[in-house]
């Protein structure tokens, strides 16, 4: 079975194991259509480290920035490799962006904010998880320490878990109260809003 495949594929490059999860979401009318007929998505979280996450109090540390460009290259890196092995067994795919610099988030981005692809929505829709009130990804296995990659398919791959379509959050506002910027309204995500009704990404860039 070709999901099979495509499995083993992804987990061998999954190491260490316990630091990733992994999901597929039918992504039918929720991509850009320069995708074209690649409307499967495999959606990749990575574990950050807890202790440098934790440490984040006012605002990035230093600590905490070369943290997540590491992890960004690495998962880059991860994901290159795979979409490589998966043509090789004859699936095509195509990676995209794990994070985008400064400069695009400066020029192309600027006016919104938004990117081409949602990874934290592809996530959602594999069933990883959810979206916090500070519009981070948040699994059950990781919490928010998590960083997201995405690679697009046009196999019809079937995932075993069910898209996650509101918060589990609660009435829990510790990333509301804490939050330098102000950027958090404490509204709790579902999709059907849209992120600036619940988190306002220009106050967050500008702190």
């Amino acid at each position: 079975m070709v999901t099979n495949i495509i499995r083993k594929v992804i987990e061998k490059h999954l190491v260490p194991r316990e630091s990733f999860i992994y999901g597929f979401a039918d992504l039918t009318n929720l991509v850009d259509q320069n995708y074209g007929e690649h409307h499967f998505g495999i959606s990749i979280g990575r574990k950050l480290d807890s202790r440098i996450v934790n440490g984040v109090m006012h605002g990035p540390t230093l600590i905490y920035y070369n943290h997540y460009r590491n992890i960004n290259d690495e998962l880059t890196d991860l994901v290159n490799n795979i979409v490589t092995d998966l043509r090789l067994v004859g699936v095509s795919a195509i990676p995209t962006e794990t994070t985008v610099t400064t400069e695009k988030l400066d020029t192309e981005y600027a006016d919104t904010l938004r990117t081409k692809l949602s990874h934290k929505m592809v996530a959602t829709r594999s069933g990883l998880g959810w979206i916090g009130k500070s519009d981070l990804p948040i699994s059950k296995e990781f919490g928010p320490s998590l960083r997201l990659a995405t690679i697009l398919t046009n196999y019809p791959l079937e995932g075993d878990k069910s898209p996650v379509e509101s918060s589990r959050c609660g009435s829990c506002k510790i990333c509301m109260d804490r939050c330098p910027a102000g950027a958090i309204s404490g509204i709790s995500w579902d999709i059907s809003l849209d992120r600036d009704e619940f988190f306002d990404a220009f106050k967050c860039r500008e702190q």
